[in-house]
């Protein structure tokens, strides 16, 4: 039995320390004051009508699927955790050119009348079709085009501004959390490998999207229940380092010695410990630093002036286009009712940095995320994870060596835990 400390909660972090609880002496340390990371449900109580009722709506992680999530899908159902069909519609709003419209169908493109006299609109419907056949041809080459950022390579493809603007940034903005500038920086191939992987070049047979029953707090409670006691919130770490006796760590409440230690945090926040730790080589630096970060405050609401104007167009995910040009961070509005189903006379909502004041009669909460970008670097970087993972000791894992998900935390704490000689056992 060995003494390991992991160092982090969200996905990543308590899929291994769950794994590794049954042989082994953990300590988890967690800097937030709650478990979970991007699992964060929030209970809302209100009084309606019918008397006091309350709703568990998700802030962060809200929706996963059993084709492209089949890892987190094979846990959760170890873990006798229920899940319910969602809705995964989107819609675009821009004051700008005054246009709005919701994806997936005729009336909800055309929910505002005027579209069907939009000679830029139909262009728009016509390219996001030739999109996607051009995306798998890409998959399928193997040349340097694809290596090539997206914006370039949407250029060279002669893409109308105007689809650019209202439904290809806005669709990966939304997934990614991120600002328009850095959606056309992904590399071609990486952006477009993951609508594949994701079942989303298949305009038609695409994965049906679910959401956790109560809220992601249920499978958050059932996956840590055997090893709660071994956390530690409001503990952070502020610096990892080899030593002879193994591994150090340092915090304003630690200074302990570990066998081993699994960062299970952000890249920069992993690269932060191990540069405090003074034995930091130049394969994890240069690995580490391949994974830039974005801050996103999401608020919890019911203003409904965040979502279209027009009522037929609000969708699942509602995404603005907000003056400010391709700097501006994403704004996003996720609609809950519609995402998990609640029956309320508000409709409960998370916007990310909103473009306008929220009525601060209506803000129920405000939590400070951050989501990975990526560049250039970054598939090369992931590509490095078995030269510098495990080395000394210290083992790394986080959503950030895949495309950013909660499936992708996952897979990485699983491929950390077989290289540990862990099966996986829920």
């Amino acid at each position: 039995m060995k003494r390991i400390a992991v160092i982090g909660t969200g996905i990543s972090g308590m899929a291994i320390a769950r794994l590794l609880h049954r042989q082994h002496d953990i300590t988890v340390f967690e800097a937030a004051s709650r478990p979970g990371g991007h699992t964060h449900t929030v209970e809302v109580h209100q009084d309606q009508p019918q008397g006091h009722q309350s709703w568990p709506v998700d802030t962060g992680f809200i929706v996963f699927n059993h084709r492209t999530y089949p890892a987190f899908t094979r846990m959760i159902e170890a873990l006798g955790v229920k899940s319910r069909a969602s809705d995964m519609s989107f819609s675009v709003r821009d004051d700008q050119r005054d246009l709005e419209y919701l994806g997936g169908h005729l009336s909800g493109l055309f929910a505002q009348k005027r579209n069907l006299v939009r000679p830029a609109f139909w262009r728009m419907i016509r390219e996001i079709i030739r999109f996607y056949g051009e995306a798998r041809e890409l998959l399928a080459e193997d040349c340097s085009e694809g290596l090539a950022p997206l914006g370039p390579w949407l250029r060279r493809r002669g893409y109308s501004r105007f689809f650019i603007d209202e439904h290809l940034i806005p669709m990966a903005a939304s997934i990614w959390s991120a600002p328009p500038k850095a959606i056309i920086a992904f590399p071609a191939r990486f952006f477009v490998r993951f609508l594949a992987n994701h079942g989303m070049i298949d305009l038609r047979d695409r994965p049906r999207w679910r959401t956790v029953c109560g809220g992601s707090q249920a499978y958050l409670k059932a996956l840590i229940a055997p090893f709660q006691d071994r956390i530690r919130c409001a503990t952070p770490i502020h610096s990892v380092a080899h030593i002879s006796a193994g591994v150090r760590l340092l915090g304003k409440q630690v200074d302990e010695i570990f066998d081993e230690v699994v960062i299970a945090a952000h890249a920069d926040q992993a690269l932060s410990m191990r540069y405090a730790g003074g034995d930091l080589d130049r394969d994890e630096e240069e690995t580490l630093k391949a994974f830039p970060y974005q801050a996103n405050m999401a608020w919890l609401h019911t203003d409904t002036r965040f979502l279209p104007r027009r009522q037929q167009a609000w969708a699942a995910w509602n995404y603005y286009r907000a003056p400010g040009g391709s700097q501006r961070p994403v704004t996003l509005t996720y609609n809950l009712n519609i995402l998990q189903g609640h029956v309320a006379d508000q409709q409960f909502l998370v916007t990310l940095n909103p473009h306008r004041p929220i009525d601060r009669r209506q803000v129920l909460r405000r939590i400070q995320y951050a989501h990975p970008l990526y560049t250039q670097h970054s598939p090369q970087a992931q590509s490095r994870h078995k030269s510098i993972s495990g080395r000394g000791g210290i083992h790394y894992c986080g959503a950030y060596w895949g495309y950013g998900f909660h499936e992708d935390g996952l897979q990485s704490a699983l491929r950390v835990a077989r290289h540990m000689g862990l099966e996986e056992t829920w």
